[in-house]
């Protein structure tokens, strides 16, 4: 069977990423980025040498493609840094190529303790505050005597975060039970009247998306999981996340660009004294949640905002190279920081791209989305052209300046690792299995994926670990798109490392130092609704979220919105069309007739041997 078919079929029962078949996503993305010179055999020395595979990497300079396809050639040196690990090419093989049902089940259940030790420690410690310390087992809220102190205060409303922000784990845990009395303490004890301070980015994606999942769920009438149903529910969710909403609205306010303002209090408005800078994915990441509000009641206010600020950015975008900034002076539009990556600052920029055109059809989305890719893989993308085959270098994506696509500087950040999963979405599956096998040999060095790691000196430049949950994403979506073991098995070396690195005495605890395992006493709220949940579910096969009649997406916060048709249909008179009133064409399928992924595989790991090998030594981890 030809790889695509085979991974068309297994979406289709499975998941969102189905949806990428129907909406004319299937079509696999060439990349067709050739690099000069000869491959070299990797060097296995001082870790700081300056003669490492990266600094040829930063080296060289990107060239027009001449074809869509991967030249693989025939020829090789006489000795190819291939052939040097041809000896123990089978130990990956047998290390990863089978995963047994039993140990499956353990792992489910390990990460369903896992869970549950960080839920009900902050349900007795920490609620009704916004999260739990878990060294001192104790509540942590905003930091009213500093408000400077934007780590803690961006996040924390003092409106009970990790209990909301965990509302649709505990159905996914199958805990209906709890599900209810989770829900109706949030109806009895949330307000959003009150003197806080937050990031709007933060409030959508953590309490907004959040509350209007839980409200689907509640009132789907095809109960995937079962009667949730709660007696006496009468939209107190949607009305929350409406009044919470209205409360962000203020950010959109008085700015020349429709570009919103970073933070508003929820009691009175944007503050005084607010700074006119941005990043990008904070502007340009809210669509999802509001298109969604609006769509389920039929106030538009919510998705025209967030549409405009998006068309905004994608106006400011450099025309020679296509790219996007990462800091945006609001008022005028000017770029303040030109870095383009695909990590912090602008990553859920490109994930709602794509995924608001999963959920609403709208054809410009994509268009935007496909544009930006293709950007994406001409200036940011180095290493050898095909994943799977050839010579030279494994592909990965630096952060260059979006004027030149030059590379900035030679680090990654661990916000970068939610790109493959996003790539499964979009049919590019070949090149998600590439990239995810680089994050995980990070992953496997340290334990932990270190908040930035600098590719050319093979260290972390920023050591710390907040639980963050995108590998697992990339990881879990991999394993739905291949079925193959081998994700399985990262997924069980994350859980363990977590359990052997971060749980302490009343819950799961950032890692201040990757290397010392030293920790901070916080849980972000995002352990117990992303990182949790993606590790139950890709050891949970007989999940309802895996049956074929039901198909969600994810949210950047990991929230479930149901892939539905009735998403797709406005409630509002007017049509939501580019402020030029000009109408976006149907996005084409890729017309190119190349075959990248060969039609029979003969290797039983979704990455060669060799490949993988050649990762891990050029991480460290050999």
């Amino acid at each position: 069977m030809q790889w695509p078919s085979l991974v068309v079929g297994l979406i289709l029962l499975r998941l969102s990423a189905s949806l990428w078949l129907a909406f004319g996503l299937a079509a696999y993305i060439s990349l067709g980025i050739g690099f000069p010179g000869e491959a070299e055999e990797p060097r296995t020395g001082d870790r700081e040498s300056t003669e490492s595979w990266s600094q040829r990497i930063s080296g060289y300079k990107h060239e027009e493609a001449t074809g869509t396809c991967a030249k693989v050639t025939g020829e090789s040196p006489v000795r190819s840094y291939l052939s040097f690990f041809d000896g123990n090419k089978d130990d990956y093989v047998r290390r990863y190529s089978s995963f047994p049902d039993t140990l499956k089940a353990t792992m489910k259940e390990k990460a369903r303790e896992m869970f549950y030790f960080g839920y009900d420690n902050y349900m007795k410690y920490a609620f009704p505050k916004d999260e739990l310390n878990p060294i001192d087992c104790e509540g942590r809220g905003p930091d009213v005597q500093n408000p400077s102190n934007i780590n803690i205060n961006d996040v924390l409303g003092n409106y009970s975060l990790t209990l909301i922000d965990t509302l649709d784990t505990l159905l996914v845990l199958g805990n209906v039970t709890e599900f209810r009395r989770a829900v109706k303490l949030v109806i009895d004890t949330v307000s959003f009247d009150k003197d806080s301070t937050v990031q709007v980015f933060e409030a959508n994606i953590r309490i907004l998306g959040s509350l209007v999942s839980a409200h689907i769920l509640l009132t789907d009438s095809k109960h995937p999981f079962g009667r949730v149903n709660l007696e006496g529910y009468e939209n107190q969710l949607l009305d929350l996340a409406h009044d919470l909403a209205l409360r962000l609205l203020p950010a959109f306010e008085n700015t020349s660009t429709g570009i919103p303002y970073p933070r508003v209090n929820l009691k009175t408005g944007v503050p005084s004294g607010s700074i006119n800078e941005t990043c990008t994915a904070g502007a340009g990441s809210l669509l999802v949640e509001f298109g969604i509000l609006s769509r389920l009641t039929g106030d538009f206010t919510f998705e025209s905002v967030a549409r405009r600020a998006v068309r905004a950015l994608w106006k400011l975008r450099n025309s020679d190279t296509g790219l996007l900034g990462n800091i945006v002076n609001i008022q005028t539009g000017h770029w303040v920081g030109k870095q383009s990556g695909l990590g912090a600052g602008i990553d859920s920029f490109y994930e709602y791209l794509l995924k608001s055109y999963i959920l609403f059809g709208e054809k410009e989305d994509y268009a935007m989305f496909q544009a930006a890719y293709d950007s994406i893989q001409n200036h940011m993308r180095r290493g050898r052209e095909s994943c799977n085959e050839g010579e030279g270098d494994p592909p990965i994506y630096v952060n260059v300046n979006m004027m030149s696509g030059k590379i900035m500087n030679t680090w990654i950040d661990s916000l970068q690792a939610f790109f493959p999963g996003l790539q499964v979405l979009n049919g590019d599956v070949e090149n998600a299995i590439c990239l995810h096998a680089f994050y995980y040999a990070i992953w496997k060095r340290y334990g932990a994926l270190p908040e930035r790691y600098n590719w050319k000196r093979q260290a972390p430049d920023v050591l710390f670990y907040p639980l963050r949950p995108e590998l697992v994403e990339s990881t879990y979506l991999l394993y739905q798109a291949t079925k193959n073991p081998f994700y399985l098995h990262v997924g069980m070396d994350i859980l363990e490392s977590l359990e052997n690195n971060t749980k302490v005495r009343c819950g799961y605890a950032t890692l201040h130092h990757v290397v010392h395992k030293s920790k901070e006493d916080r849980m972000e709220s995002f352990f117990l609704s992303e990182t949790c949940k993606y590790l139950y579910l890709l050891f949970d096969e007989d999940n309802p979220l895996h049956k074929s009649g039901y198909k969600y997406i994810f949210t950047t916060e990991g929230h479930l919105m149901p892939v539905d048709k009735r998403f797709r249909e406005k409630r509002w008179s007017g049509t939501c069309r580019q402020e030029d009133d000009t109408t976006m064409e149907q996005p084409s399928r890729n017309a190119s007739e190349c075959t990248r992924i060969p039609e029979a595989r003969r290797y039983t790991l979704p990455l060669k041997s060799v490949y993988m090998r050649q990762i891990d030594q050029m991480v460290g981890v050999l």
